[in-house]
């Protein structure tokens, strides 16, 4: 395929991942009503394994061959995306609504703008760096309306899990850079998947076992909304945006595809306003046009 193709097929994959991660934050609020995080982080990714392997059998295709020289690069980039990414994001859900979160997740191209140039040393801009004051003022802004000065205060806790979660992205779509010049988009994709598959079963079922309640691990399945939306999460927003930025990252820089993220905040807002009764302050919104209005300057005002 021309590269030319492939670029567009990568920026049609991108386009619907980001739909995908947008509505992921009110699936994830409302599997917690019959989940534990780490219950949730478990089935999320059995559900993406059994779609892997459903994906694999459908198409007939060679299971991937990974040998140990390459399992360290991909063990060090699942460590920042699926594995602390999702369990920074679950958690901080706990605490905070879908549409604060979605608005603090549009910084995720700043952090790889700043990360680049820490790691890559790539050059910004004097604008560039005065668009980066402005969108993380924003993030301050809101987490300031939260009561910053309160430290118990939860939903105060639930955007630091959120920043932590989006450091994470930030984190892998510079090492995804890279990685996904080496090695196969699916190959990533499967070994990411089925990392955090066991991983996170292990951990719920030795918690279980630990306190004695085993029958909860089983429990939520019981409750047709969570298998819906556990679904969603594992087969779409877990395994099939995997493979979509995966995918990408190997014909398209790693900051044009950070660039994608900007939209799934929106629909994040929009979402938990309409699905989850959200309320959407002023100082929301205020911090939000912060937010994307140095997105912008960032990623289009280049020097």
């Amino acid at each position: 395929m021309k590269r030319v193709n492939r670029e567009v097929v990568a920026y049609a994959g991108l386009t619907l991942m980001t739909f995908i991660i947008g509505f992921s934050f009110i699936f994830v609020k409302m599997a917690l009503r019959h989940a534990s995080p780490i219950d949730l982080l478990a089935h999320r990714f059995t559900a993406a394994t059994a779609g892997l392997f459903f994906f694999y059998l459908l198409r007939r295709k060679e299971w991937p061959v990974i040998d140990r020289k390459r399992i360290l690069p991909l063990l060090v980039l699942s460590l920042f995306y699926p594995l602390l990414l999702f369990s920074m994001q679950t958690i901080g859900l706990q605490f905070t609504t879908a549409s604060e979160a979605g608005i603090l997740s549009a910084t995720a191209p700043i952090f790889t703008v700043i990360l680049a140039a820490v790691f890559l040393k790539e050059k910004s801009s004097f604008w560039q760096i005065i668009f980066v004051l402005l969108s993380v003022g924003g993030v301050v802004y809101i987490m300031y309306k939260n009561g910053l000065g309160e430290v118990s205060n939860e939903t105060l806790k639930g955007d630091f899990f959120i920043l932590l979660s989006v450091i994470s992205m930030a984190v892998y779509f510079v090492l995804g850079r890279k990685i996904t010049q080496q090695f196969n988009a699916m190959d990533i994709t499967f070994f990411m998947t089925l990392t955090a598959c066991i991983l996170f079963n292990l951990i719920a079922v030795i918690t279980h076992l630990k306190w004695g309640t085993l029958p909860l691990y089983f429990a939520a399945f019981k409750n047709s909304e969570f298998l819906w939306t556990i679904l969603y999460l594992g087969v779409l927003s877990s395994f099939l945006t995997s493979f979509l930025t995966n995918s990408a990252l190997t014909v398209i820089p790693a900051s044009q595809v950070s660039i994608f993220n900007n939209l799934s905040p929106v629909i994040a807002v929009f979402s938990g306003v309409l699905f989850l009764n959200e309320t959407l302050h002023l100082y929301h919104i205020i911090g939000g046009i912060m937010v994307l209005t140095g997105i912008i300057g960032v990623n289009v005002l280049k020097k």
